[in-house]
This record gives C-alpha cells, sequence and structure tokens, in this order.
C-alpha cells in the first residue's frame, strides 16, 4: 500500500511517501512542498500545484492527513492552517485519492507512546523506526512521515 502523509501548512507543507507491505515499511519519498507568494490566494494555489505534483509523481493509493485542532490562544494559527488542509483535501478528491484523518496527539502516541511529544521526540521516532542515519528534517517532513505511520498502524488494525 502507498500512504502519502501529510502535515499541511501555508509555509511548510511536509510530506511523506512510504510503501507499507507485509512485515516491512520503507520510504518511497519525504520532503516539504513551500508555498510561494505573498498573498493568501497565491500561496494556496502554489500549495496546490505542490502536492499536484507529488500526487502524480506517487500515485498513492491513500492520503492521510492531521486533523485541524485549536489552541484557544492561537486562534489564527487554526485558521491559517484549515486553509492548508483545504487546499490538501481538493488535491486529495481532484486526483481521487480517499483521505484518512488523524489527531496530532494520536499521531504522537502511535510513533512516541506519548500522545504530547515534542518535535524532537518526533523525529528521533521517525529516524528509529525507518532507520534513517539522522532525523529528519525539517521537523515536518518527520510529522508527515509519522502520520503515514499511523495510518498504516490503524489499517493493519482493521484487518
Amino acid at each position: 500500500m502507498r500512504i502519502l502523509g501529510i502535515d499541511p501548512g501555508l509555509r511548510i507543507t511536509g510530506y511523506g511517501v512510504i510503501d507499507a507491505g507485509p512485515g516491512a515499511v520503507r520510504i518511497v519519498e519525504a520532503g516539504v512542498v513551500r508555498p510561494a507568494g505573498t498573498d493568501l490566494a497565491s500561496r494556496v494555489a502554489s500549495l496546490y500545484d505542490g502536492l499536484a505534483e507529488v500526487i502524480a509523481a506517487h500515485a498513492p493509493r491513500v492520503m492521510s492527513v492531521e486533523q485541524l485542532y485549536a489552541h484557544y490562544d492561537h486562534p489564527r494559527t487554526a485558521i491559517l492552517m484549515g486553509h492548508a488542509r483545504g487546499v490538501v483535501l481538493l488535491a486529495a478528491a481532484k486526483a481521487d485519492i480517499p483521505v484518512a484523518h488523524y489527531a496530532s496527539t494520536r499521531v504522537k502516541r502511535t510513533v512516541t507512546g506519548h500522545g504530547h511529544a515534542t518535535k524532537e521526540q518526533m523525529q528521533r521516532a521517525v529516524q528509529r523506526e525507518f532507520a534513517l542515519a539522522a532525523k529528519p528534517e525539517p521537523p515536518d517532513v518527520a510529522d508527515a512521515l509519522a502520520i503515514a505511520l499511523t495510518h498504516w498502524y490503524a489499517s493493519k488494525s482493521k484487518a
């Protein structure tokens, strides 16, 4: 199963493409899309184009995305993330790819064992899980890979 994990953002959107089979998971590609432009419209258009390229290049069977969350101290962050998340969902719909949604606490708990893990803990856990020589940089890449991995584990438990 080819899974595309997405950590949405308007400045940096992390993505991780993994192939998961019986007993083995491997990274196909991981990186970031950095939307260009100074206004919101050009940034979301740029994000869509970047995601469409990743989807076309890797033909994932499913996409897994972090759910939207809001912290009462930072409502603007949630609004901006909502824009990015909408673009991600549009890219999936246009490519006819089903989408699974996971809360950040579930992703962290699945990968590290702790639902409130730090960025550093997530990077180290992903590094260990995929036997990487170095931790994935930037942290958005590790988060995207963790989101894809969470979907893999969730789909295995349903089987």
